[in-house]
């Protein structure tokens, strides 16, 4: 008997598989374990939320656990929605549409100067959330008084920033795709005008004002490489040697960086000036460097 031929195969156990499901337009997509389950972008189904069960819509096809998030607790899909489910998530969505235009017409008539976003029906019927955006403070002890009776349920207001208004309201952004923030980014970052001026860009430039009135996000992206290279440029201003050609080593000063072609822009003392690759300059003691591959 070969104890090899007859070990009995032990298999290894299924990777676990996530999935990207979307509560609400515009809403956050969040990972769901998928267990057995076959879903498609677009399906509707039933996932776990923390006061019971939702349904949601899949937006990100599933894929595999990564090794290091595999001791991380997900919330599970359950199953399929039913056509009724389906019917039932969308006649409340009508009405948290409707009760927008309602809770706009009491705020409205109250003289409070807040913008009425989204509202959130619960599941229950018990809790409704209003999401809102003012300049300042707002005094809507009134307001809630009068919603409460209105929905006979608790209401909750709650104030929100202008990119999370754009989150919620959705759009197209300049370069004609979905909106990040509406789309795929979990969380605002906070954007300075010292990102817009270390990509050398135009602080008056009204094209830097994303759909919310704010810098725009996508700054974030380029920013730590751009910080990068021009660690490895020298200051405007400075002292600084360049090799020109045969003539050797020249004394300069610089006059400007071209960050990402990693060159220098030398003035010399003859007044005229010569853009220098960052390996053929050397500035305050500093040797050579080669640029980036």
């Amino acid at each position: 008997m070969n104890p090899v031929e007859d070990a009995v195969p032990v298999e290894s156990p299924a990777v676990p598989r996530l999935v990207g499901v979307r509560l609400r337009e515009g809403g956050r997509a969040d990972d769901y374990r998928a267990e057995d389950l076959t879903l498609h972008v677009g399906d509707c189904c039933v996932v776990e939320v923390p006061n019971g069960h939702a349904v949601g819509r899949v937006t990100r096809p599933a894929r595999a656990v990564p090794s290091f998030k595999r001791d991380r607790v997900y919330p599970r899909v359950l199953r399929l929605a039913t056509a009724e489910e389906i019917a039932d998530h969308r006649r409340r969505r009508e009405r948290e549409k409707a009760a927008v235009t309602t809770c706009q017409l009491r705020a409205k008539g109250h003289g409070l100067g807040m913008k009425i976003v989204d509202v959130e029906l619960g599941a229950d019927g018990r809790r409704v959330t209003v999401l809102f955006a003012a300049e300042g403070r707002v005094d809507f002890r009134e307001l809630v008084k009068e919603l409460a009776r209105e929905f006979r349920a608790r209401i909750e207001m709650r104030q929100i920033g202008a990119r999370d208004v754009t989150k919620v309201q959705d759009g197209i952004g300049p370069c004609g795709r979905q909106l990040c923030c509406s789309s795929w980014l979990r969380g605002f970052e906070p954007i300075s005008v010292k990102m817009a001026k270390a990509q050398d860009m135009p602080l008056t430039d009204s094209r830097l004002l994303g759909n919310c009135g704010r810098l725009k996000c996508c700054l974030l992206y380029e920013f730590s490489m751009y910080e990068e290279l021009r660690s490895r440029l020298p200051r405007v201003g400075s002292a600084c040697q360049a090799e020109c050609g045969g003539g050797g080593c020249m004394q300069g000063r610089v006059k400007s960086v071209k960050v990402l072609a990693e060159s220098v822009l030398v003035g010399f003392a003859d007044g005229t000036e010569a853009e220098v690759p960052l390996s053929q300059v050397t500035w305050e003691g500093r040797p050579h460097i080669q640029p980036l591959e």
